[in-house]
């Protein structure tokens, strides 16, 4: 059974704004954790997942960030498991306390577990 992928633009895109996502999003709401450093200040938020590919994802936040910041989510994905554990990704856009996370890098056990709740 194939089932049909589509892309959906995000709230935070116009007409005007091309998509840079070279991954679908798949809509989806679960619970996370945040923390960054911002100048000295460390910040931490927690929030909704609103969208989730295996290069990032799309967050509904406590605490406000700015593009180009690097964060440490803490995923606490619906699979019963401890949370998901993700070192380094970094701010791609924000609106408010909506915005755009990209995965800097994940370690092939993430990328494993990632890509198993993808596929459910």
């Amino acid at each position: 059974m194939t089932q049909a992928k589509t892309t959906q633009r995000s709230d935070h895109q116009d007409a005007a704004s091309p998509d840079r996502r070279h991954t679908d999003r798949v809509p989806t709401s679960f619970g996370l954790m945040y923390s960054a450093l911002d100048k000295a200040d460390v910040l931490i938020g927690d929030g909704t997942v609103t969208d989730l590919s295996s290069g990032g994802l799309g967050i509904r936040g406590n605490q406000s960030v700015k593009p180009g910041m690097d964060l440490t989510l803490f995923l606490y994905l619906p699979d019963g498991d401890d949370p998901l554990f993700i070192l380094e990704a970094s701010v791609a856009w924000a609106k408010g306390r909506h915005f755009g996370v990209r995965f800097t890098q994940l370690s092939l056990r993430e990328g494993k577990r990632l890509h198993a709740f993808l596929r459910r």
